[in-house]
């Protein structure tokens, strides 16, 4: 049994891994998730290494994205620009300098539009001058 629950804490910290580098390679490739795949990661960790766990969870980037999300289900608007940006970058030289099939252009633009309000639909993360995160509706004044 002791064997077994080593095996698995192996099994737990290789996909965690596996897991955090789509996650990584999700912030520069549009169309690949990364939140799913960050927050996959943790728990794996959670349950595979302390070390590992904590490493995540207090790495500058990505300790502070999790952490965001999991307390507010919110996103910070730098975050939200850089993503939406990136991928309709991403999406238009693919469309217009890549693809010559014009059906598969248009599945692009629908995908990039899917994804843009995915993303613009969570809630947006503000830091008040006090250093303390709050949730807001993106209505409020900033």
């Amino acid at each position: 049994m002791l064997q077994f629950r080593k095996r698995m804490k192996v099994v737990y910290n290789l996909l965690g891994g596996f897991f955090l580098a789509l996650a990584i390679v999700g912030i520069f490739l549009p169309v690949l998730p990364t939140t799913p795949f960050l927050l996959l990661s943790a728990a794996l960790f959670y349950k595979g290494s302390d070390r590992c766990y904590r490493w995540l969870m207090q790495h500058p980037q990505l300790g502070s994205y999790i952490e965001n999300y999991r307390k507010y289900r919110a996103i910070p608007r730098s975050t939200k620009l850089f993503s939406v940006s990136l991928l309709w970058i991403t999406i238009l030289i693919s469309a217009f300098l890549v693809i010559e099939i014009l059906w598969l252009r248009i599945l692009l633009l629908v995908i990039a539009l899917a994804v843009s309000i995915h993303i613009l639909s969570f809630k947006t993360l503000h830091k008040k001058n006090s250093g303390s995160n709050q949730r807001t509706d993106k209505k409020q004044p900033e």
